[in-house]
């Protein structure tokens, strides 16, 4: 009677080998394709700022005139393609233009720009969406839920505690009328990542002392957790929403 090997050893060697690739895969495809998308970009972005540099300031123009090589058509040309001096190119010039803006001279240029550009219906258009889109994502400077204050919700007489998001601004602010105003958003209880976002007068709003964090604690706590007590203490599924609350990285 002949004895069949047990193929399992062998199974489990491939299984292990699997396993082995799926976790190099893993660890080697969010770096590769992080490395694959910086070098995309930065030769996208060298792509179009080289040609507005002029060919005698081109890397190997100035490489090959350092070696006395004349022309493309000697033997000892050097072919030279350096990636990322675009991009540095690019942000010098960048920052020389945000320098130049910010001053007296820029300032009066780009309100002299913006009136050409205002006569041209289709241009208009455009250039006054990127730009709204440009100071939104690049030239925010406030910081959003970093207080806690005290409103009058929903009538008056009844408080709740909300957390100033930013100042009002464009239409919303010009047809209220009633001066400066507070965008505030107003947690419900015990999720305080849902809620209502509301418009008060600023001087309708009570800044709070406590952090942010106390005021999740107080809102998620249903009133139980008050800033400064040592005798209560969260559960601790709500103290970690407290905290991503605090962070800003709440995924629920």
């Amino acid at each position: 009677m002949t004895h069949t090997p047990d193929p399992q050893p062998r199974r489990g060697f491939i299984a292990s080998l699997r396993n082995n690739f799926i976790a190099g895969l893993v660890v080697i495809a969010p770096i590769g394709l992080t490395l694959w998308l910086i070098w995309t970009v930065v030769g996208w972005v060298d792509s179009f700022v080289w040609p507005f540099v002029p060919d005698a300031y081109q890397p190997e123009q100035l490489l090959n005139r350092v070696m006395g090589n004349a022309s493309p058509a000697d033997e000892d040309w050097v072919t030279v393609n350096v990636r990322g001096i675009g991009v540095i190119i690019f942000l010098i010039f960048t920052m020389l233009v945000g320098w130049m803006g910010k001053g007296l001279l820029g300032r009066s240029f780009l309100r002299w720009g913006e009136s050409v550009v205002a006569r041209m219906p289709v241009v208009r258009s455009i250039y006054n969406g990127v730009k709204q889109i440009a100071e939104t994502v690049f030239a925010q400077t406030e910081t959003s839920f970093d207080k806690a204050c005290l409103i009058e919700y929903p009538r008056k007489g009844i408080w709740a505690i909300g957390f100033v998001s930013t100042s009002t601004k464009g239409e919303l602010l010009d047809k209220v009328g009633v001066g400066p105003m507070t965008s505030v958003f107003v947690p419900t209880t015990p999720n305080p990542t849902s809620g209502f976002l509301l418009f008060f007068p600023t001087a309708d709003i009570i800044e709070l002392d406590m952090s942010v964090e106390d005021a999740a604690k107080l809102v998620i706590s249903a009133g139980l957790v008050y800033p400064g007590e040592k005798d209560t203490e969260m559960p601790p599924a709500l103290d970690e929403l407290a905290d991503k609350i605090k962070s800003g990285k709440s995924d629920i």
